[in-house]
């Protein structure tokens, strides 16, 4: 059997200009998961629009979308181009979950939820309808979640060279939080919203991993807090170093936090969002509430990890001078990264039918619901302003005075100097990345990544050695 398996590229990563390294960071490790549950006889091949030119000429016998909702419109086209010739097309993802509907028209199946239940038993049917039986169903709807015997990702499919991050791995699935804007509770509707691999498992998928780097795409990895301690203890020894996504409540755990460290965590994802506790409220964001920034990054940057701040405009109570209170914290807390975002309803989830019920959408053009473009009407802002001020947020922080600036929080010039190198390296040198990008050759800034993380935390250790010492002559 022939299946071909594609990740269509989202809108924003098809820019004529410049294009920005985060689309060539990660290879599509849903789709790769889903390959391992085909058979040895089977030929797969899989195409990741964001780093490689899509040809739909050939003819396969399955054809297997996942579709985001930015590149839905372009995830239908393909769909539609493979099924007026005959081919058998099948759409997943988190658009697709939320929109069953409206992908439906584009598919022979549709898939809601993960498919770590419904795949399999998919597959078996297809053969069969391949032999002479009946068609599949038309949808299938995750029920049954688990990790356990899962089969290994086929990374033999991922064109390494062309990602700055091949070695992306995910233990777990969903979060135990429910956040009214965020996609989790829509795609895992209907059974677990988290769940983990079993701690051999994991750590037999990472010591597979050639290399030193890693990075968990988990969307909270520190969510079980019994598995994470396991499995960071497990992984002392093994030379890594890696990154992660976290809340500040595990930021503020140092126990588990400082195994992480020492299993090779330097650098953490963490969803600030807003400096307002009436907008965590209202977003249902209660693992945030009147927990202590300040400290957390404080902890974070004692133990050698950076720290890649997530912040949201657009909430109710955000005024036109929020952009400038986000920055001017982040910036003075010697935050390395962080990344801006304009609050989105997504379709499906709480914040979606809020805003709606209110009346406040502008559109439904999923092409738009990128974060980077207001589609509804914010309360104290107008759409105009919301824009305007999420761009200026992203070039004041990554001036070069506010990059100096966040730099000169650290305590060492080595320190210092990281910053500004990971902070710079990110934002200030896309025609580098973009030459890389188009060169294919991404890859090859790996080793640097990998220096420069792995500083951080030396760096760390060394002044904690040398105080140790210090104490101990007293």
């Amino acid at each position: 059997m022939r299946v071909k398996m594609i990740l269509p590229a989202l809108t924003e990563a098809t820019s004529p200009l410049f294009r920005p390294i985060k689309y060539s960071l990660f290879p599509p490790l849903g789709l790769a998961t889903l390959a391992g549950y085909l058979e040895d006889g089977d030929e797969v091949t899989l195409h990741d629009e964001h780093v490689e030119r899509l040809s739909v000429e050939d003819e396969p016998d399955l054809v297997v979308i996942q579709a985001y909702i930015t590149s839905a419109y372009r995830a239908y086209a393909i769909a539609d181009d493979y099924r007026a010739r005959g081919v058998y097309v099948v759409l997943g993802g988190l658009h697709v979950t939320s929109l069953p509907d409206e992908a439906a028209a584009h598919a022979d199946t549709v898939f809601l939820g993960p498919g770590e239940d419904t795949w399999p038993e998919f597959l078996r049917a297809f053969r069969a309808f391949r032999r002479g039986g009946p068609r599949p169903p038309r949808r299938y709807e995750s029920r049954s979640r688990s990790l356990i015997g899962a089969p290994p990702t086929r990374r033999d499919l991922i064109r390494r060279a062309r990602y700055l991050v091949p070695n992306s791995l995910v233990v777990s699935r969903g979060c135990p939080h429910v956040c009214d804007f965020c996609y989790k509770e829509a795609f895992f509707k209907g059974g677990k919203s988290f769940y983990t691999q079993a701690v051999d498992d994991a750590l037999a998928q990472i010591e597979a991993l050639p290399g030193r780097h890693l990075y968990f795409l988990d969307d909270h990895l520190f969510g079980n807090q019994k598995f994470a301690a396991e499995l960071f203890e497990g992984m002392r020894g093994m030379g890594r170093v890696w990154q992660a996504a976290g809340t500040v409540q595990s930021a503020l755990a140092p126990g588990v936090l400082k195994r992480a460290r020492d299993a090779g965590l330097r650098s953490l994802f963490v969803g600030f969002e807003t400096l307002n506790p009436q907008n965590l409220h209202a977003a249902a964001k209660y693992q945030n509430l009147k927990q202590d920034y300040d400290q957390a990054i404080r902890t974070l940057h004692g133990l050698g990890v950076m720290v890649n701040g997530s912040f949201v405009f657009g909430m109710d109570e955000d005024d036109a001078g929020v952009f400038g209170r986000t920055v001017d914290w982040a910036v003075s807390q010697g935050i390395e990264t962080a990344t801006f975002h304009i609050m989105t309803p997504y379709p499906d989830t709480a914040l979606y039918r809020r805003i709606e019920a209110e009346g406040r959408l502008l559109h439904r053009r999923w092409d738009l619901y990128d974060t980077r473009h207001t589609v509804f009407r914010p309360r104290l802002l107008t759409p105009g302003q919301l824009e305007d001020g999420y761009w200026w947020a992203y070039r004041q922080f990554y001036t070069w005075p506010n990059i100096l600036r966040g730099a000169g929080v650290k305590d060492t010039l080595g320190a210092r100097a990281r910053h500004v190198a990971y902070a710079g390296g990110w934002k200030r040198f896309e025609p580098l990345w973009d030459v890389l990008i188009r060169a294919r050759q991404v890859g090859l800034m790996l080793p640097v990544l990998e220096e420069l993380l792995q500083s951080f935390g030396e760096n760390r250790q060394r002044q904690g050695t040398a105080g140790r010492v210090a104490s101990a002559e007293l």
